[in-house]
């Protein structure tokens, strides 16, 4: 994997993986207190027993870093959004997700991904983290905000939102990031089987349950060389070392934890780059097997400009 060349106008994360160049799309780092709540077993003593987690993933007082950002980019003649993040101006009930005002689009532009450019929106699930960006609020109404694209998920996923009682919380996230996408006709859903599914040459989907019913991984492949972005199967790297632990919204934490260690045991030893749906930087690496479990080892990125 070698790392794209340096722009100095702009700053853009990103990693090459054959003849594609993946992007991090920024949104916001969360604020500490997002490690105890959504990993509760990842506890500061168990976090700095790992020093390899120092200092990127955590500091020294064991204190977990995560962020929000999505990926963007180019493969079998589709340009490629994965995950949406949190959005702005959205009403939540986390008050860290609550009301944002970042510059997600300003990133996601600059990347060389221009809302009305992008084709294809994967959702890995749909968590308000991940679908905020669906939509923007335009005269008052939320519209997508990704007009000329297609936004996929897993029919399994869709299935078990539609039969599930929701709070009013997550029905307020569904109405303004799911549904208005769904009443423009924009989302398709797809059957991901256990071998997965190929949606484009070079783009695969991978059923990866547990976290949510209908979770789903991202596969890419060019050129000899692959990458897989977890989305939400592995929150943050201190679960390569303890894949038992869980996330506290894991609808099924028993098939979450068997999801992660089939994942985790494929890509051992192996030269695919696991880019972290919430990793903080450098976000990605190789995963290599450290002790009775794994680690990851960080692949950093690089600036990368693509011309405007």
């Amino acid at each position: 994997m070698n790392a794209s060349p340096t722009d100095r106008t702009t700053a853009i994360p990103s990693w090459t993986v054959g003849a594609v160049t993946v992007h991090r799309v920024d949104e916001v780092p969360l604020p500490p207190a997002t490690g105890p709540w959504l990993l509760p077993d990842a506890t500061p003593e168990v976090v700095r027993h790992h020093d390899w987690l120092h200092p990127h993933f955590a500091d020294h007082e064991g204190v977990l870093r995560i962020d929000s950002h999505s990926f963007a980019f180019t493969v079998g003649g589709l340009r490629v959004l994965v995950d949406t993040g949190i959005g702005n101006g959205k009403e939540r009930a986390n008050p860290a997700w609550h009301d944002l005002r970042t510059d997600f689009l300003d990133h996601l532009t600059a990347a060389g991904f221009p809302p009305d450019s992008v084709d294809l929106v994967i959702l890995t699930h749909l968590h308000a983290d991940h679908v905020g960006w669906n939509t923007r609020e335009v005269d008052g109404a939320w519209v997508p905000t990704f007009p000329n694209a297609r936004y996929l998920t897993s029919r399994a996923e869709r299935e078990f939102w539609a039969a599930y009682d929701m709070e009013e919380a997550r029905g307020r996230m569904f109405r303004d990031s799911v549904v208005p996408v769904e009443e423009a006709g924009l989302l398709d859903l797809v059957d991901v089987p256990a071998e997965g599914r190929e949606i484009a040459p070079g783009l695969r989907l991978l059923p990866t349950p547990g976290h949510t019913p209908g979770h789903i991984a991202v596969e890419l492949t060019s050129q000899g060389e692959a990458a897989l972005i977890t989305g939400d199967c592995i929150h943050h790297p201190v679960q390569f070392a303890h894949p038992a632990i869980g996330a506290c919204v894991d609808i099924d934490p028993a098939q979450s934890e068997a999801s992660r260690r089939r994942l985790l045991d494929s890509l051992a030893g192996t030269d695919t780059l696991v880019l972290g749906t919430h990793f903080a930087p450098p976000t990605a690496g190789l995963v290599v097997t450290h002790e009775d479990t794994y680690r990851l080892a960080p692949v950093p990125a690089t600036a990368h400009t693509v011309p405007h």
